[in-house]
């Protein structure tokens, strides 16, 4: 909660659900990244808060964008960013996609099978194309495996491919899971790429770019390493491996950049037992797993989540307002809320900004998408 943040709830009282985002905050967050990875290109994650208000910002200080669709591309353009300034990092992208983005003037796109290289090929022509390896995501609260990505052996096979082909074989990408609490974690991925920069350099075919992904984390309910620390990881990860020829890196920051930025204000809707031996009281709020917080799925995101009231804690069960019996929040993960909390209570679910509003469903019940403020 910043005082911005705290200044607009009370003045403006907006119907909740909503989220808050302070802008001032991804500018510090920005900021943080660049000062940890400086050698690197930073492209945002715009899936993570594509607010015109926080491109924008991103924009003036100089951020590229790492865009999944074509609507998010257009948001990057209509915000400021040129075309050579997106990244289409999508590894799933239908060909017509593809050949809207290239008649924006996008040039730079993702890949990770032989299926989507004819569709680049065919689309983007002289267009610059990474390829994605499959990384195990250890450690990471909300992995990205399985889903995207290849091994390295395909890699190799599908850049000489590329090589051969109406497109410029450029690099190698890979993410190591969002929400990455180990530094360490980047390591194995930035070894592997650099074996296949010399397997492909052997076989002719010169690669320029490294892409590690995103995975920078936001505090929510557990510590973690300092931006800092990361970046001195990756940083003695490139020279282990390249040596002194590191090539161009970028990042791809999503949750890092904008979810301290933003807090989401609910109601309690209600407070009820299952019986009158339940040692929890279950507390429904007006947003849930279908408004904005898909990522409690499996209690896996644990937002800090706070009260002015000031009764003792008592364990509870958070569930959302829809008529569906997966909108259960946390029932595991030892939530306390005070003793004297009433319906009709305010609460704040901190560190917010990132995947909440992206994630909301259109009507789901009926009930609206959640709003968002940028002060």
């Amino acid at each position: 909660m910043t005082k911005k943040i705290d200044r607009f709830l009370a003045e403006r009282r907006p119907a909740t659900p909503c989220l808050v985002v302070d802008l001032e905050v991804v500018g510090d967050n920005y900021r943080r990244l660049r000062r940890a990875v400086p050698q690197a290109g930073i492209y945002y994650a715009v899936k993570a808060n594509p607010a015109p208000e926080v491109l924008k910002v991103l924009n003036k200080l100089g951020s590229s964008f790492d865009t999944a669709s074509v609507n998010e591309i257009d948001m990057a353009l209509a915000a400021g960013a040129t075309a050579d300034r997106i990244s289409y990092g999508n590894t799933i992208k239908k060909k017509a996609d593809i050949a809207s983005a290239y008649a924006r003037g996008v040039r730079l796109y993702a890949f990770d099978s032989l299926g989507e290289l004819d569709k680049l090929s065919d689309a983007a022509p002289g267009s610059k194309v990474f390829c994605r390896i499959l990384t195990s995501c250890a450690s990471a609260e909300w992995p990205l495996s399985r889903k995207f990505g290849c091994d390295v052996a395909m890699a190799k096979d599908l850049l000489l491919a590329a090589a051969k082909r109406n497109v410029v074989p450029h690099g190698v990408s890979f993410h190591v899971g969002s929400q990455q609490r180990d530094p360490g974690q980047w390591d194995i991925a930035v070894e592997q790429a650099a074996w296949l920069f010399r397997a492909c350099e052997e076989q002719g075919v010169r690669l320029s770019m490294l892409n590690i992904g995103g995975g920078f984390p936001t505090r929510y309910r557990r510590n973690i390493p300092g931006m800092k620390d990361y970046g001195a990881a990756i940083d003695a990860s490139l020279r282990k491996h390249f040596g002194n020829r590191i090539p161009d890196v970028i990042v791809e920051p999503g949750r890092q950049m904008v979810g301290s930025a933003g807090v989401i204000q609910t109601e309690v809707v209600l407070i009820s037992k299952k019986s009158e031996n339940d040692r929890k009281r279950w507390v429904y709020l007006d947003i849930g797993k279908f408004g904005g917080l898909a990522e409690t799925m499996d209690e896996s995101i644990q937002y800090p989540i706070v009260s002015e009231r000031k009764g003792a804690p008592a364990p509870v069960v958070l569930a959302g307002p829809t008529c569906d019996s997966a909108d259960i929040l946390y029932e595991k993960a030892d939530y306390k809320l005070p003793e004297d909390l009433e319906i009709g209570d305010k609460l704040e679910i901190r560190s917010a900004g990132a995947y909440t509003t992206t994630y909301a469903s259109v009507a789901f019940n009926g009930f609206e998408p959640i709003k968002t403020y940028c002060v």
